[in-house]
């Protein structure tokens, strides 16, 4: 009886050291921690234009479908900039038209000018040669030589004419520079108009809601998240020493805190290049007097199967339990 109590004891050590070895095996093979959570895609709705809101068609909580109108904004000041700017893209039509008919008016000066001078000239040739056979006075030579030189100066101010009329025209049609400003500015008022309703560009969750009619907005202003319904991953933070078994693609298991007794599969997408630290707002400064070495703790993403059951919708920041499945480097895999 009296060696039953040392044999007793050992068997107790020895159970204890065998749980030990077990545990710190398990836990090397499958790493794990609770330092893990639920995140997506969070888009902030903002609007793009300046001006009252008139009506907010969803709720916090709400889904929306990609394209769905959430926020409507009076726009009544945004429709009269519109037709103020197509009003003045017909007036630059209506002035480039214009200008296009001084040029060919100024166009139609130059050949009268330019015929003239051509009478002129023959004119010119005439009486000189009568004046050489001695039929013709010097002072009508004279006066043909005058009529001449009038003519070639018509035309130099018919060109020069012609010349600013086609520099204030610019191009002709759609391609002049005063019509295609105002078909900018036409666009620029369309752009704001369709601006005035808000839509989803993605579908997903309405959160952090709390826009009212009534409420005046300015561009850019954050009005509430949208988390998308899209892709949806786990941001485990492992402990520096678990990251050398761990690998992209391996399989990862994942219990909700929120739904006790819910596992979801998942798989390693990326570890992280850096840890949370040196990412933080004020990073530790390791090289002053007093250290002491603290065990790092590195991002690793994990990309997620969401549960198809509707009752376990996912929510983004949920705490979780992340445990990666490292068997397969013990199987030669890397």
């Amino acid at each position: 009886m009296r060696f039953l109590k040392p044999l007793l004891l050992v068997a107790v050590l020895a159970a204890a050291a065998a749980g030990l070895a077990w545990y710190w095996h398990r836990q090397s093979v499958y790493p794990s921690t609770e330092d893990a959570y639920v995140q997506a895609n969070i888009l902030t709705i903002s609007p793009l234009v300046a001006a009252r809101v008139t009506e907010v068609r969803v709720a916090e909580g709400d889904r929306v479908e990609a394209g769905a109108v959430m926020v409507a904004l009076d726009d009544r000041a945004l429709r009269a900039a519109v037709d103020a700017a197509a009003a003045q893209l017909d007036l630059a039509r209506q002035s480039a038209g214009a200008a296009g008919s001084n040029v060919a008016a100024a166009s139609a000066d130059v050949d009268a000018a330019r015929a003239g001078l051509a009478d002129a000239e023959a004119g010119l040739a005439r009486v000189r040669q009568l004046f050489e056979r001695g039929d013709m006075a010097q002072a009508a030579l004279d006066t043909a030589q005058s009529a001449r030189d009038q003519a070639l100066a018509r035309v130099a101010q018919a060109e020069a004419a012609l010349a600013a009329a086609r520099e204030r025209s610019g191009e002709p049609g759609a391609d002049n520079a005063a019509v295609r400003a105002a078909a900018a500015a036409l666009t620029q008022a369309e752009l704001a108009l369709d601006h005035a309703t808000i839509t989803a560009p993605v579908a997903g969750w309405v959160a952090n809601l709390s826009l009212r009619p009534g409420d005046v907005v300015a561009p850019g202003q954050p009005l509430f998240s949208l988390v998308e319904d899209g892709d949806w991953w786990v941001d485990a933070n492992f402990r520096e020493t678990d990251l050398d078994r761990i690998r992209p693609g391996q399989p990862v298991r994942i219990a909700v805190d929120m739904y006790p007794g819910l596992d979801l599969a998942g798989e390693v997408a990326v570890i992280g290049a850096g840890s949370g630290a040196v990412f933080s707002l004020l990073p530790p400064q390791n090289a002053s007097g007093n250290w002491v070495k603290v065990t790092q703790r590195f991002p690793v993403r994990i990309a997620l199967t969401p549960p198809e059951d509707p009752a376990f919708r996912l929510r983004v920041g949920a705490s979780v339990t992340a445990r990666v499945d490292t068997t397969a480097l013990d199987a030669g895999g890397r």
